[in-house]
């Protein structure tokens, strides 16, 4: 239905979303609006007509999460997001910040955080992912990946503070 031009469409889509990043079409509460909003349909037009358009992704599903707060929309673009890119760690960390705060999935934000850690966001993320790991259950989760962090680091202090973490986390599982 683009006729080739999907990428011009995307664009102008894209100009009349920022136009309005806060609007909401249907209020449910205060700063809340109904899931799959109108600026989620915008948003996912556009990264359906044009995939590898970055900008929607990193600053779209943020707004969706933060000024609008459509929880739904917002986990779909970041979703997208990731697939589309799966080595920006910025994207990565985004979500990870969606689905802790949000979404409330620890597990799903640790496995983000990680995939962020590996792709340059700094080494601390590593350490949130294993916190958030152990905070779902996963102890041995959270373990392998603070011992993965300790393998690979220089500084001796960081080692302590992961070698302590691993210990507390030890002590409170018995």
């Amino acid at each position: 239905m683009t006729s080739g031009y999907g990428e011009v469409i995307a664009d102008l889509l894209w100009i009349r979303a920022v136009q309005d990043f806060d609007y909401c079409d249907q209020q449910i509460a205060d700063n809340v609006c109904r899931n799959n909003s109108w600026l989620f349909l915008m948003l996912d037009a556009v990264t359906t007509l044009s995939p590898n358009f970055r900008v929607p992704y990193a600053a779209g599903a943020l707004a969706l999460t933060v000024i609008i707060s459509d929880i739904d929309g917002a986990t779909k673009i970041f979703d997208k997001g990731a697939k589309a890119f799966p080595n920006d760690w910025p994207i990565l960390y985004r979500a990870a910040y969606h689905y802790m705060y949000e979404v409330k999935d620890n597990k799903r934000a640790a496995e983000l955080l990680i995939q962020a850690g590996k792709n340059g966001a700094p080494p601390w993320v590593f350490t949130l992912a294993g916190r958030l790991y152990s905070d779902a259950g996963n102890l041995e989760l959270a373990e392998s990946v603070l011992q993965d962090m300790i393998n690979t680091e220089q500084d001796p202090v960081l080692i302590k503070r992961l070698q302590d973490k691993i210990q507390s986390m030890k002590s409170k599982s018995n």
